[in-house]
């Protein structure tokens, strides 16, 4: 083993403290600076997620949550945050929908049917209640969906039951009784 001097010691800690805390400042202000590029909403909802972490780091600290538990809800904030950065950056407004991520093994919690993952596109509605945004990897996969508000809900319902009652085929506006036929289907022999 190698012997240090009481002073030695006492100078790499003070410099593994100084590093550490510059760290930590770099970190905060890149956070800051990328907030001071959005409006008040974005920020605020940004300001929300660096609240949230520091919620989970002290709860960390304390030993109050698994180790699991903080890599995970460390993983969603982050993929919250680059969510919500990408969709500021994209559309130019200063709008956060209501924003869920979750893993493929939390769908449940936000929906009756779990939807089909291999069809699931940017932008498609799911269950008329959620937009799918993306996933997003952080440690583990995040899918990510934009709430819909209830006026979409309500519109996106009400073109549903129009499209189900509509006419299917070149009826020219008449039902299936009205023509008299009906598509038969081909048993095979």
């Amino acid at each position: 083993m190698c012997n240090i001097s009481g002073s030695a010691r006492f100078v790499l800690l003070l410099i593994s403290l100084l590093t550490i805390l510059l760290g930590l400042t770099a970190t905060a202000y890149g956070q800051r600076q990328t907030e001071s590029e959005f409006g008040p909403v974005v920020s605020a909802y940004l300001g929300y997620l660096n609240n949230e972490q520091e919620v989970v780091d002290d709860r960390a600290s304390r030993r109050e949550i698994t180790g699991a538990y903080y890599r995970r809800n460390s993983n969603r904030i982050h993929a919250l945050r680059q969510m919500t950065v990408r969709l500021a950056r994209q559309s130019g407004n200063d709008y956060v929908p209501e924003l869920e991520a979750v893993t493929v093994g939390e769908f449940g919690t936000i929906f009756e049917h779990r939807p089909n993952l291999t069809g699931l596109r940017s932008g498609e509605v799911v269950a008329n209640k959620f937009r799918f945004l993306g996933a997003v990897r952080t440690g583990e996969t995040f899918y990510l969906f934009a709430r819909l508000d209830p006026y979409e809900q309500a519109d996106l319902m009400q073109r549903s039951s129009k499209a189900a009652s509509a006419p299917v085929g070149g009826n020219n506006g008449q039902s299936a009784s009205e023509t008299g036929t009906r598509a038969r289907r081909a048993v095979p022999r």
